[in-house]
């Protein structure tokens, strides 16, 4: 049993200055958690409880779907992600340092190298897969702006699993069999989820879903169509329209275009003094050419551009996803005095890609001294435009896709707006909010390739393994079950997450009380119910009772003025329902309302 006398707890009554969601300024206020550093934690008595329980909940489900636990070191050599090329690929993320020798060691981010090579030490026939394994792990993360409390700091807990098969059929078998633990971890906890289809990034592989929790503190933005669609903002694809005819095509024309610093007043001036002769000019006409700076792992920053339509912005994170694993942001006025050929704000495709390389030369060759130019799948060929002229106050008009300019490929850069279609057909996206909580992969065979997985097959030939991996986020589930169940008083945890069921609470000075209170405390753990009982003697009712509120045990039972009457209060934490039960009866009612709310 918990005492608060004894109890390693101090509550706050003010929020923390930094808190900028419910879950961070409640943890810390209830003494869940405590600030170390930016992004990392102290976890106090209360808040081991509930992670305790968050894992057992993802341990069991894993054991159940067939998994077998490992516990990996978190600080690894470097030379198993140089192999795969992460050492340099996770750029500026990656917590780096030296032990006394000088050897380059890091602090984990994810541990697919290390799962390869332990199953590569000790398995090398077709006899001993299919195999997953997984651990519960810190990892670490160097995030450049770590917010939110435990929804993105820089070290948090993991679950990550990863199968071994032998063929892309066992492959497959494994993903499904983690998909269903997921879902029934999920339902477990208590968490919402929608799963969505995600891009591999730099995880590599050739499927990838995520497991969102709706929320609009969320800082991922997915998709959904009345049809079943639902993917990530990054991996949603753009239906491309058919080519048109160029045949009746006006000629491409320079005008100048005084006084039109914004698309709007651009759209106005053309359709004043360049009309069309079947409908009025739009936004979606205009071709916006946005100049990109890729930095590599390596560190190499080049230049690229990107050609969207004018009624949309670029979505800086659908194209770092396209472009990954290169850091992409806007150029700077640095870049732009570099490359006198780029016109701020009167771009045009004629200084970019295959219009700016001398004839013959392809994108890459020798000497290709050319911006890379990269379309929005909406520009197909026979679409016409009005875009800049590379010359201050002047934009060409009726410039065509296929016959005026073209590109060196394309790319998934434009913003997603609701409305759009959906990529397979089954109506208009609706957009959402949403927290990252769980993501699976088909991996394939990338790291088993780079750190030399093979195995004998039946023939006796070495094949190589292939992989998936499955990760759980612990911490930010946590988080996010604090963020959906509070009010404004604190807490108000599901049962079987809470750190213990019920808060007992003894309220005046008479001893009578305090001995009742004790009583029940101890026939409620007799029974199997986790107890915390507020035995401070010199302590306010008042304080007693916002510190329980605060807590969030599920049920709060008071005794107090009620006992010269007979009765003890027993109070439902959620709803803020109180009952005044007889003496007698509180502990076998109390008992009840647990294990009740333990079987939901």
């Amino acid at each position: 049993m918990l005492l608060m006398s004894t109890l390693f707890l101090r509550t706050l009554r003010e929020d923390p200055a930094d808190a900028e969601v419910a879950s961070h300024r409640l943890l810390i206020r209830a003494g869940y958690i405590r600030r170390a550093a930016p992004g990392i934690y102290t976890w106090l008595p209360l808040g081991l409880r509930v992670l305790a329980k968050v894992e057992a909940i993802v341990r069991e489900e894993q054991n159940i779907a067939g998994a077998q636990e490992v516990h990996f070191p978190a600080l690894l050599p470097r030379e198993p992600y140089e192999a795969t090329g992460r050492w340099t690929e996770y750029g500026p993320n990656l917590f780096r340092l030296q032990d006394r020798k000088g050897s380059d060691m890091l602090l984990a981010p994810t541990h697919e190298e290390m799962f390869t090579l332990l199953v590569k030490d000790l398995y090398g026939s077709y006899k001993d897969l299919p195999l997953t394994i997984y651990q519960i792990q810190n990892k670490y993360r160097d995030e450049a702006r770590p917010r939110a409390g435990l929804l993105r700091g820089r070290e948090f807990i993991m679950k990550d699993a990863y199968s071994f098969n032998i063929d892309d059929a066992g492959l497959e078998e494994s993903y499904q069999v983690q998909r269903e633990a997921y879902i029934k971890t999920f339902e477990r906890l208590g968490l919402d989820y929608v799963i969505v289809t995600a891009t591999s990034g730099a995880m590599g592989g050739s499927k990838s879903e995520e497991f969102l929790s709706p929320t609009e503190i969320g800082e991922d933005t997915y998709v959904r169509s009345p049809g079943g669609y639902a993917a990530n903002v990054e991996a949603v694809t753009t239906p491309v329209p058919p080519s048109i005819s160029i045949e009746d095509a006006p000629a491409a024309h320079v005008e100048d275009t005084p006084d039109t610093p914004t698309i709007d007043t651009l759209v106005d001036f053309a359709n004043a003094h360049h009309p069309r002769k079947d409908r009025p000019w739009t936004a979606a006409d205009t071709l916006k050419n946005v100049v990109l700076a890729l930095t590599s792992p390596a560190g190499e920053r080049t230049l690229l551009v990107a050609g969207i339509p004018g009624d949309r912005d670029a979505d800086m994170t659908r194209l770092e996803a396209a472009l990954a694993p290169n850091l992409v942001e806007p150029a700077t006025e640095e870049d732009f005095t570099k490359h006198p050929q780029l016109v701020k704000g009167y771009i045009g495709p004629g200084v970019l890609g295959p219009q700016a390389r001398p004839e013959g030369t392809e994108h890459g060759d020798e000497g290709d001294t050319a911006i890379p130019y990269l379309l929005d799948p909406r520009i197909v060929p026979g679409t016409r435009w009005i875009t800049g002229a590379d010359k201050h106050g002047h934009h060409v008009f009726d410039l065509t896709m296929g016959r005026d300019f073209t590109a060196d490929g394309t790319v998934e850069g434009a913003t997603v707006r609701a409305g759009d279609p959906a990529p397979d057909g089954s109506g208009p996206l609706e957009l959402a909010r949403g927290v990252e909580i769980g993501h699976i992969f088909q991996l394939g065979r990338k790291y088993a390739e780079a750190l030399d997985l093979k195995v004998l097959d039946e023939n006796g030939k070495q094949v190589v393994v292939t992989m998936g991996s499955y990760g759980i986020g612990v911490t930010r589930a946590l988080a996010l079950l604090a963020e959906n169940h509070n009010d404004e008083l604190g807490l108000a945890w599901p049962a079987h997450v809470a750190p213990y069921h019920v808060h007992v609470i003894a309220t005046g000075k008479d001893q009578a009380v305090f001995d009742k209170a004790a009583e029940v405390a101890q026939q409620l753990e007799a029974s199997g119910i986790e107890v915390c009982y507020d035995d401070r003697p010199k302590v306010s009712p008042g304080v007693k009772f916002k510190d329980a509120e605060l807590i969030g045990a599920p049920f709060i039972v008071v005794v107090g003025r009620g006992l010269d009457n007979g009765t003890i209060e027993v109070k439902t934490r959620a709803d803020g329902t109180s009952q005044e039960i007889p003496a007698a009866d509180a502990v076998a009612h109390t008992v009840g309302l647990v294990q009740r709310a333990l079987a939901r």
